[in-house]
């Protein structure tokens, strides 16, 4: 890729971790195999002590799956990239390989449900204490950080309330504590936003969403900035075995080749619903990065390259109007998951964080007529004609 790093990112998309391949194809080969021949005991021997390049065993690493991790690699600006088998296998490795006994870690409030759950209630059983704050506001982050913080976690936008934090505020903090910040860029995609730029040290993705872009693979990635942080956390993924198999990194490279493409069509679409949901009467408010109202404009237009196809908004009717829209939309559908080129809407009060209760609802940010909407890469009037009848009903 070195020769590529002058490209633009639209270019990236394309040819980042493409390399040469026996017989000349265009495009990286399926490599379907869990194994590799050795051309003799000293070879793989060498192979093992790391003497020589080449592949093993397919949890160990696979030239399918190296050639998506090059490509974001390549895209985010990072050194190397480790596929995982979903994004949450991406975030626990992370933690794993960062976390000891007696650690602490500070985590966006706003932030995709397993991952809180996963550091509440399973890496609290090996020590590991976590708090959780409005990572948007750079004081309640210092004040949360602790002697043992060794990590600082931020989703931005954050899931589902698109609470942006300022990463290069967050970056310089934790560089004076001597902590690591992780970001997980799977709303924005590194063709809109790129933590490295800003200070972070990890960046993670559930390429389940917009990377691979077609609502047809589960998997994840984690990229790190150099060679020792890569080698430490290839040694933790071979141990954990949350690997990425070499097919569905295949659909996520082919995906990725149009991502930015389909991140412009996105953020145009949502700009655009946006406007339309922003002059609703039966709206009480609307959070877009793209709208000049929203509580993070300004570093949204710094850390944004355009402001993503995420929306967030607010039925004035609360909890049983966001289910007569839920079950009144035709053309949107009423799915979990993000990032795909048709549009989703889903209404965390009534289906994702039904169980939570309202007052933990609440306590997240995540209010009784909250609907989340990933907009899609369809004609924008479409999208628009089939909110507009939905909520006419609510």
């Amino acid at each position: 890729m070195s020769e590529n790093k002058n490209l633009d990112i639209a270019s990236k998309c394309v040819h980042a971790g493409v390399g040469e391949y026996e017989h000349g194809p265009v495009v990286p080969p399926i490599y379907q195999t869990s194994t590799f021949k050795f051309e003799s005991a000293e070879h793989g021997g060498s192979l093992f002590k790391g003497e020589q390049k080449g592949y093993i065993y397919t949890r160990m690493q696979n030239p399918t799956v190296e050639a998506m991790e090059d490509t974001v690699a390549a895209l985010e600006g990072g050194y190397k990239a480790l596929g995982c088998a979903s994004g949450m296998a991406a975030i626990h490795t992370v933690f794993a390989a960062l976390l000891h006994a007696g650690d602490h870690v500070v985590c966006s409030k706003s932030v995709y449900g397993p991952t809180s759950t996963l550091l509440a209630s399973v890496m609290s059983n090996f020590n590991i204490a976590t708090t959780f704050v409005n990572t948007s506001d750079i004081k309640k982050v210092e004040e949360a950080i602790k002697p043992n913080t060794k990590i600082i976690y931020i989703e931005t936008p954050g899931n589902p309330t698109l609470e942006t934090t300022d990463l290069e505020l967050v970056s310089e903090l934790a560089r004076k504590n001597n902590i690591q910040v992780v970001v997980d860029n799977t709303f924005m995609s590194p063709v809109l936003q790129r933590p490295f730029e800003f200070g972070a040290d990890i960046v993670v993705h559930s390429m389940t969403k917009f990377l691979n872009g077609h609502a047809d693979v589960v998997a994840g990635i984690i990229v790190v900035k150099d060679k020792e942080t890569y080698s430490h956390f290839r040694k933790t993924l071979n141990q954990i075995g949350g690997v990425i198999d070499p097919f569905n990194s295949f659909l996520v490279h082919r995906g990725i080749k149009t991502l930015a493409i389909r991140m412009k069509k996105h953020s145009e679409n949502a700009m655009k619903i946006a406007d339309f949901l922003e002059s609703h009467p039966k709206i009480d408010w609307v959070r877009y990065p793209g709208l000049k109202s929203f509580p993070n404009y300004d570093v949204a237009q710094k850390q944004h390259d355009a402001p993503g196809g995420m929306i967030s908004f607010e039925l004035k009717g609360g909890l049983e109007a966001g289910k007569v829209v839920m079950n009144n939309v035709k053309f949107c559908q009423l799915a979990v998951s993000l990032g795909g080129v048709e549009t989703l809407i889903q209404h965390p009060a009534s289906m994702t964080h039904l169980t939570m209760g309202k007052e933990a609802r609440e306590s997240a940010g995540i209010t009784d007529g909250l609907v989340r909407l990933s907009v899609g890469i369809e004609h924008v009037d479409d999208i628009i004609d089939d909110l507009k009848q939905a909520l006419e009903k609510a």
